[in-house]
């Protein structure tokens, strides 16, 4: 039995898997509130005493730059540690990895109706992959074709900085600035970060808020009230909001792209991005993937697909697991 956790800044995903002839198949699962929890090792020791199950190997992929088995999650106020979870839990065979690589890791076990197609190309997608993901914070992790298999690596490229394109986003960036100082994608590119561009286009005086959505807003996760209000028409200034976020979505993931030369595709994935799906299938998105001047023509020839199975983590997580106890 495995052990798999994807472990973000709002949830905590943990689950058992079974690996039978080749084939990872899920057992069990559960969903913790991360915030509510002092420390991993809480979360992952309730879930094992409540299932009364030992696995063989655990891995959890962690918002967070993983170093040399300890990671400072970028979203919680946590610090976690590879050999000390294993003592806790009672499992030597225990491996953090980045969030992203596990999303990264998961993909060869998705299945083809797991995926929606921004950008189709024709002929076979060969070469390396990426994946882009926003939720509570930006992650991204490529993946290296080395002429037989993805090799999978993490990065922190949420953390780069954000390059704005045309008058708004220089405005944009200049407000973020003076909030933030350092303005990194992540500050646009997640949940809080569409409620910072909401709160730039209305202290911009590009629309105005109505007192009634200024209550919602206030009521509940603020976040979640835009992007609904967005999708469905509702208020002007969040259809603004989200519009510009996707523009600069498109931008970033295209920036990624790039930086890997991912002519085997590109993957959207996160908490975010199946929730505003009839979004991101409309032109806005793929316009801004697309402009890159004299690289255009390499950029339409780069698969875009949406990830809608919101276990990619997990499974990928058990992937690594199941992968790490083959090598030893």
């Amino acid at each position: 039995m495995i052990l798999a956790g994807d472990i973000g800044g709002t949830h905590a995903r943990l689950a058992y898997f079974q690996s039978q002839n080749g084939h990872l198949h899920l057992v069990s699962e559960r969903v913790f509130p991360s915030r509510e929890h002092s420390e991993l090792g809480e979360i992952v020791s309730q879930f094992l005493n409540d299932s009364n199950t030992q696995p063989e190997a655990a891995c959890f992929g962690i918002a967070g730059p993983v170093r040399n088995g300890r990671v400072e999650t970028s979203n919680l106020p946590w610090v976690i540690e590879q050999s000390r979870l294993a003592k806790q839990i009672h499992l030597p065979a225990t491996l953090l990895i980045n969030d992203l690589e596990a999303s990264a890791w998961g993909i060869a076990a998705l299945a083809e109706g797991d995926f929606v197609a921004l950008n189709r190309v024709s002929g076979p997608a060969v070469g390396n992959q990426a994946v882009i993901a926003p939720g509570t914070g930006l992650g991204e992790a490529g993946m290296f074709w080395d002429g037989t298999r993805h090799q999978v690596f993490a990065c922190e490229g949420g953390h780069a900085d954000f390059g704005p394109q045309g008058d708004l986003q220089i405005e944009l960036l200049r407000f973020l600035t003076g909030r933030f100082g350092h303005v990194s994608y992540e500050r646009i590119l997640s949940g809080p970060g569409l409620v910072n561009v909401y709160e730039f286009l209305r202290e911009s005086g590009c629309g105005k808020e109505s007192a009634e959505f200024a209550a919602a807003l206030k009521r509940g996760d603020s976040a979640a009230v835009i992007s609904r209000a967005a999708l469905d028409g509702s208020e002007s200034l969040a259809v603004k909001a989200l519009d510009l976020w996707i523009t600069v979505y498109g931008a970033e993931a295209a920036n990624l792209a790039l930086k890997v030369m991912a002519t085997g595709g590109l993957f959207l994935a996160g908490g975010i991005t199946p929730k505003i799906l009839a979004k991101l299938t409309g032109p806005l998105f793929m316009k801004s993937f697309l402009e890159k001047g004299r690289l255009r023509s390499l950029m339409e020839a780069i698969p875009v697909q949406v990830v809608t199975n919101e276990k990619a983590g997990l499974l990928g997580a058990a992937r690594c697991a199941a992968a790490a106890g083959r090598l030893r």
